[in-house]
């Protein structure tokens, strides 16, 4: 039986442009589809037409147990060991950066046709509050395993024929720590976009940026019940003057709460160190101005400057100072 992307046995969860009866398409890493069946097999489908080589990669998950990495294609096949009642998790983990993703044709999406199975069944409802991630390359997971090159050697941290088994998403600060706290995640990150500045694939600076899953498409996915920025490792090269970035960070402020008007929204400096004590100067002021609770958390410091990217022991480190002040917000 062939189940579109609809079905009451299908869950999206992310950035997904859901106009298309035929597709859902989602460009953000970290998207994920998850869909339950009862049975032993079941096949997953996805338009690939306009999707670049090297195809961008996924992470496979079954019932909630260990994670196979795979590249996109047009079917995707997944075999239980036992007959019985199934949930499967897709993730979009990472693809080559500079990939089209925000202006058509789009070369770097997921396109999600549906599944085809004997029998498909509602799948559960996920209750978990919802935090959304918002912020560049180091959010959506780049270069996390530079250990992956052609012939075992860095050649350039431009390598984009490799990225899409250097990026993992999944093994980012954002993801440990929503997983860590059961929240569940949703991103809005790519490579080299700031709050003053467009980025890789010409996607358009944040504040610009933010209303969409990409060109021409309004996201439609429910408020957020946190929201977490992290933007300024871009900025601070191409932003002389503080107060330039500082007006583009209260706009990304003021476009984050019209469309969460009830959410908890968070600031978290870049980890570079960049604009740390303006930043959290500029929170306490646009709280004043506001009449708001954006929270401020300083990171200055929790890892080294270099590399700009952390690896996966330098997110885990991130996650480890992040988890428990995120806690005492959460449960507030």
């Amino acid at each position: 039986m062939n189940i579109p992307y609809t079905h009451e046995s299908i869950r999206l969860t992310g950035r997904w442009d859901k106009r298309d009866p035929h597709a859902a398409v989602a460009t953000a890493t970290g998207s994920y589809i998850e869909f339950a069946f009862e049975g032993k097999m079941a096949l997953a489908h996805f338009d690939v037409f306009t999707n670049a080589i090297p195809h961008l990669h996924l992470w496979v998950q079954l019932d909630g147990g260990d994670m196979i990495e795979t590249a996109i294609d047009s079917h995707l096949r997944i075999v239980a060991k036992e007959n019985g009642t199934h949930i499967c998790r897709i993730i979009y983990k990472g693809g080559t950066e500079n990939a089209r993703r925000w202006y058509a044709p789009l070369t770097g999406k997921v396109s999600f046709v549906g599944v085809q199975t004997e029998k498909p069944i509602p799948i559960p409802a996920d209750r978990r509050p919802v935090i959304e991630f918002v912020g560049d390359s180091i959010t959506e997971g780049v270069l996390i395993d530079t250990d992956f090159a052609y012939d075992c050697e860095i050649t350039s941290y431009n390598d984009q024929d490799h990225r899409a088994f250097q990026d993992d998403v999944c093994a980012t600060y954002a993801w440990r720590t929503a997983e860590a706290l059961n929240l569940r995640p949703v991103f809005m990150g790519y490579g080299a976009v700031g709050v003053t500045r467009a980025g890789m694939g010409n996607v358009p600076a944040a504040p610009k940026a933010y209303h969409f899953n990409f060109e021409g498409s309004p996201i439609t996915h429910a408020p957020s019940d946190y929201v977490m920025i992290n933007h300024g490792a871009n900025d601070r090269k191409y932003v002389k003057e503080p107060e330039v970035y500082l007006e583009k960070y209260a706009e990304l402020l003021d476009t984050v709460r019209t469309y969460n008007p009830n959410a908890t929204i968070i600031s978290l400096s870049p980890f570079c160190g960049a604009f740390h004590t303006e930043l959290g100067e500029m929170i306490e002021r646009y709280n004043n101005k506001n009449g708001c609770h954006v929270y401020y958390i300083d990171s200055n410091g929790w890892i080294p400057v270099e590399p700009l990217h952390p690896m996966r022991d330098g997110h885990a480190a991130v996650a480890e100072h992040l988890i428990p002040l995120l806690k005492e917000i959460v449960t507030k």
